[in-house]
């Protein structure tokens, strides 16, 4: 195989095409950085409280009862393996609570709950150390993600990262800020897909479309459930933990009721990035194989084709936000709730809320993304190659 040299190579490589791209992070990296320039109002004063790592080395009074139960507390000795105490072994207690705590065994790691005050160091298990276990995990997936996708099972763990970052330095300062929750999650919805459909599809129609029909379904499932509220009442100040939200609002000026359309929206983003790409793909193949196809008979494929997506997605996104309340039917259920409380629940309302309006989203996602692309995929040649390359 000849070997081609470095110069050539760089001759051949076309660098403007990379530009654009790079500005466009750089400005988007200046964002984040001063969108996380906030200081925070404190809520609870966490003066003197650390948490840190150890593990246990001796379980000095068990709380194990002979029917296998657990009451009261355990009292271990733990070695500390970060923190000011890094390499001493304290004494300390592990509650038997289902939130707080762990039934400790020796060589488990563990989080320590640190109190300090003066010369008095009050500690407590919080809870058993997953970090190790969690990131292993996710590294696992990354891994398989790439391993059975090579180059775009990459390019998708990438826009999954980028996904999940833009939620985390972006949507949430924005909304700490102040600014409207459900605009804000419009915002981080329309930049993720532009970004997630530019890695997995590239510069072209099929992207162009994919993407516009993803930020319609996006932009209809936010109406709906707009509609929605209005017409039952249902707001985001009827979540079950609004009292602990009702403190943002107070001493932050978070807009708490928008807090249920933006996780809506985000929540619902997977399924319509399925539908337009999958959409997008399928005429993009059958307006390649038949150039001369009319714009009718485009249409009429696309929706064939995301009629038997429709169903399959909206399902998902109905049994995925129920499943999510199971806990809450199991209750309803074992207390014999009468039909008129369970219907006429705030959190049974909010529940059917974002099913439907998820789900209506991604079924109006179909004709929007086939009408998209009939028209893109039937443009004229020279309006088509201005509009970027062939899918």
């Amino acid at each position: 195989m000849r070997s081609v040299p470095l110069k050539q190579l760089t001759q051949r490589l076309d660098w403007k095409r990379f530009v654009p791209p790079l500005v466009l992070l750089a400005l988007f990296l200046v964002l984040v950085v001063r969108l996380n320039q906030v200081e925070k109002v404190p809520l609870i004063s966490r003066e003197g409280q650390t948490f840190e790592k150890g593990v246990v080395t001796e379980i000095l009074q068990d709380n194990l009862q002979p029917n296998g139960t657990r009451v009261g507390e355990q009292v271990v000795r733990v070695r500390m393996t970060s923190g000011e105490l890094k390499g001493q072994e304290i004494e300390t207690t592990s509650s038997s609570g289902f939130l707080f705590g762990a039934p400790c065994t020796v060589g488990m790691r563990v989080v320590v709950m640190q109190s300090v005050a003066g010369d008095t160091v009050v500690s407590s298990v919080y809870s058993q150390d997953r970090e190790l276990q969690i990131i292993c995990f996710v590294a696992l997936y990354l891994l398989a993600l790439c391993a059975i996708g090579g180059w775009q099972g990459a390019k998708g763990a990438l826009s999954l990262v980028f996904t999940f970052a833009c939620i985390i330095w972006v949507y949430l300062p924005m909304v700490y800020r102040g600014w409207s929750p459900f605009w804000s999650a419009v915002l981080v919805c329309a930049v993720t897909t532009v970004v997630s459909m530019w890695l997995l599809g590239g510069p072209t129609r099929k992207t162009l479309v994919a993407t516009a029909g993803t930020v319609a379904g996006v932009v209809m499932a936010g109406v709906f459930a707009s509609l929605f509220s209005f017409s039952t009442g249902v707001t985001g100040w009827n979540v079950s933990d609004i009292e602990s939200l009702m403190t943002l609002w107070s001493t932050s000026g978070i807009q708490v009721g928008g807090l249920l359309f933006s996780g809506l929206l985000i929540s619902a983003l997977g399924a319509m990035m399925d539908v337009g790409m999958s959409i997008a793909s399928a005429m993009a193949e059958i307006q390649g194989q038949s150039p001369d196809i009319s714009r009718a008979d485009l249409f009429r494929a696309g929706m064939r084709v995301g009629r038997d997506m429709m169903g399959t997605d909206s399902n998902t996104l109905i049994l995925a936000f129920a499943g999510g309340s199971v806990s809450m039917l199991v209750l309803d259920y074992a207390y014999d709730l009468p039909w008129l409380q369970i219907i006429n629940s705030n959190n049974i309302g909010i529940a059917i809320m974002q099913g439907l309006s998820g789900s209506f989203g991604v079924i109006l996602s179909v004709p929007a993304t086939v009408a998209i692309a009939t028209v893109l995929y039937t443009l004229p040649a020279r309006s088509r190659a201005a509009a970027g390359p062939e899918a």
